[in-house]
């Protein structure tokens, strides 16, 4: 019987696929969706590929779901994680469309075998895999810019102090550098090329982030600019306090895992050692001394 229903379920996957790429060989899709496909394609995996050509045809319809306001605010996420592997909102709509049908697929599948607990599982899993992407890849760039920031401002304050422009001095330690900090730097300096003012474009910049470094650094830049404070005394103080909040956070990291571990010690390796002394105890209550040394 699982044979049975191991076969019908891949001859339906491979039925649908097989049925999507013909329908979509019949048919243009708008430049936007074909833009879409081509930008970061070689930033993405070869399963992000599949997924985003299999579900391309069908983005228009999730996004026209999903609604003006949640895709601003898918866009601003997308921003704030960097875009990985090259995904734009059409591609988020195409990977949402795709995993979502390959997971009610898999859930029909696990239904017909009685399993419903891992088809809720594989259905869920459909529906929010592309959302969890996001999220840990802004969790690994909000880190990544955390960690680099303190010491770009310090390297940022000597070029400064050399006698460069705060422009320019921008502009040369960011090409020094690779990584997300630095790929937020030059869409700054290219919003100003374009004619954007240097507080509405470190706006724009603090927006993209949830770092609170970032927000930190903006705000006191924006502040020592308005009341006339040096700008490499602003950069060198930012930096500290940067420096002493990640100290401060370290410390408050370090008090919360204490009682994790305390509690994983409780809960796991105090009974387990209690049951091998126990069991020991037991088993060496039922020998006899005398016959082991041979007595």
């Amino acid at each position: 019987m699982d044979l049975l229903i191991a076969a019908v379920f891949g001859l339906a996957v491979y039925g649908a696929f097989h049925g999507i790429r013909m329908y979509r060989a019949e048919a243009k899709l708008p430049g936007d969706m074909e833009l879409a496909l081509e930008v970061g394609a070689s930033r993405t995996t070869v399963a992000g590929g599949l997924a985003d050509r299999m579900g391309m045809r069908y983005a228009p319809r999730v996004l026209s779901m999903m609604g003006p306001k949640r895709v601003d605010k898918v866009r601003r996420r997308l921003d704030m994680a960097g875009n990985p592997a090259g995904m734009t909102v059409d591609r988020y709509a195409a990977r949402r469309a795709f995993y979502g049908g390959l997971g009610t697929l898999a859930a029909l599948a696990m239904l017909m075998n009685g399993q419903l607990i891992l088809a809720i599982i594989l259905f869920v899993y459909g529906l929010f895999w592309t959302d969890v992407i996001i999220r840990s890849a802004i969790s690994r760039r909000k880190d990544d810019i955390d960690r680099t920031l303190p010491d770009f401002l310090d390297v940022l304050a000597v070029v400064v102090s050399a006698g460069l422009g705060f422009r320019q001095a921008l502009e040369r330690v960011a090409e020094k550098y690779q990584g997300p900090w630095a790929d937020e730097l030059r869409i700054t300096l290219r919003q100003m090329d374009m004619g954007v003012s240097r507080r509405d474009a470190f706006d724009q910049l603090r927006k993209r982030n949830e770092s609170e470094q970032v927000s930190m650094f903006v705000s006191a830049l924006q502040q020592g600019e308005e009341l006339g404070a040096p700008i490499v005394d602003t950069l060198i103080q930012i930096a500290n306090d940067m420096r002493r909040t990640d100290s401060q956070n370290a410390r408050r990291k370090a008090a919360k895992a204490v009682p994790k571990a305390t509690l994983i010690v409780t809960s796991f390796m105090l009974p387990g050692t209690m049951i091998l002394i126990v069991v020991g105890f037991y088993y060496a209550s039922q020998v006899n001394i005398g016959d082991v040394f041979g007595g």
